[in-house]
């Protein structure tokens, strides 16, 4: 199977159109109220899409670019949006709340909490909703904003959660440890690394779990906790991996752009840049992967020859988010971006975990 790669690259804007003439077409852009964002956007069913911005400001926009709501928290809004089965958005800042807005953009809830809320929400299946925070603490909620119970950590989570088939939540802290929690709060199991974890598991449709840590491994774990497999990367792993419909991962280590196997075989690894570390996460859309980089964006195939470069000269601090039609929503520069591929329309691949957040909507649950 033809597998094309989709990088963030370097400075201006280039297009470079092979034999296939392939390009990529911008279907629009909105200028970010205060600057750049590192919030990933989220998108609702009904095409709407949601951004946080470091002004603190979570917009809604309309599918085709414009402004439908903007809804000002307190402080900076790094934490991702989620959007609920009934349309509720849910995000973190750092006014130290938690929040929830109804589509319309009305306040329902706020929660607070002791300190930074960078994590983003987690929605599990019967309503309830997860998340981590500076203060060392991991919370649920129950769909009115009420506390259904709090988990000590022994250092602060800004771990995204992902919660599996069977409603165990995951995440990792800066106390280096992974956690399996249970629906109901009690720890079932807990797994030791060499440092903090500030990425989000990705969670396989056998069960295996797969998280980074930064102390340059890429571990695999059994849903018992024990470990399956470890990868030394040689690197500072912060990226969040995903999965493609074979199984197979990709992730970042430094500036370098990474894919393996399921059973721990480094497939390739290909640099994407020449200085700055790639925190951010990818995306793998039908025979696409989109990948997030820092500064760069390139399309190619499978043996790393250039399909086109979409180059800029601003930073891209967050994952690309994937729509049904195949649009590509991403920011940066103080922009809100939104692209496709022309002649290919390539909606997020069928994987158990195939976007950062594992769908468009962000849930952070796994997909079946």
């Amino acid at each position: 199977m033809k597998l094309w790669i989709f990088l963030w690259a370097a400075v201006g804007l280039a297009l470079v159109s092979p034999a296939q003439d392939t390009n990529v077409t911008t279907l629009w852009t909105f200028k970010l109220p205060g600057g750049d964002a590192e919030s990933s956007p989220a998108l609702a069913p009904d095409g709407t899409i949601y951004e946080g911005t470091f002004h603190g400001s979570l917009l809604a926009l309309t599918p085709d670019g414009n402004l439908k709501w903007q809804f000002k928290a307190g402080l900076e809004i790094k934490s991702s949006p989620a959007v609920g089965t009934d349309g509720t958005v849910y995000f973190g800042s750092r006014d130290r709340k938690f929040y929830a807005l109804t589509p319309a953009g009305k306040l329902k809830w706020t929660f607070a909490t002791g300190a930074w809320v960078d994590s983003s929400p987690a929605l599990a299946a019967d309503g309830t909703i997860c998340f981590g925070s500076w203060d060392n603490s991991f919370y649920a909620l129950n769909p009115d904003g009420q506390l259904k119970w709090k988990f000590a950590a022994g250092g602060i989570v800004d771990s995204s959660p992902a919660i599996g088939a069977d409603g165990t939540i995951y995440f990792g802290s800066h106390d280096r440890n992974f956690y399996a929690l249970a629906p109901d709060g009690k720890l079932k199991w807990k797994f030791a690394t060499g440092a903090q974890i500030t990425a989000s598991p990705a969670l396989a449709a056998d069960g295996t779990i797969y998280i980074s840590s930064t102390d340059g491994n890429l571990y695999a774990l059994n849903p018992d906790g024990t470990e399956r497999w470890r990868l030394h990367t040689g690197g500072y792993t912060a990226s969040s991996p995903v999965l493609d419909a074979e199984g197979n991962l990709y992730f970042a280590v430094n500036t370098e752009e990474c894919s393996v196997s399921p059973d721990g075989k480094v497939r390739w690894r290909f640099n994407s840049a020449s200085d700055p570390i790639v925190i951010s996460g990818a995306a793998v859309g039908g025979n696409i992967l989109l990948s997030a980089p820092w500064v760069n964006a390139s399309l190619l195939t499978a043996n790393m020859k250039v399909i086109w470069e979409f180059q800029a000269s601003f930073t891209l601090r967050n994952s690309p988010n994937v729509s049904p039609t195949g649009a590509i929503y991403f920011s940066a520069g103080g922009f809100l971006y939104a692209i496709r591929p022309m002649n290919e329309i390539a909606p997020p691949a069928k994987s158990s975990w195939p976007l950062w957040r594992a769908d468009a909507q962000h849930t952070g649950r796994v997909q079946k």
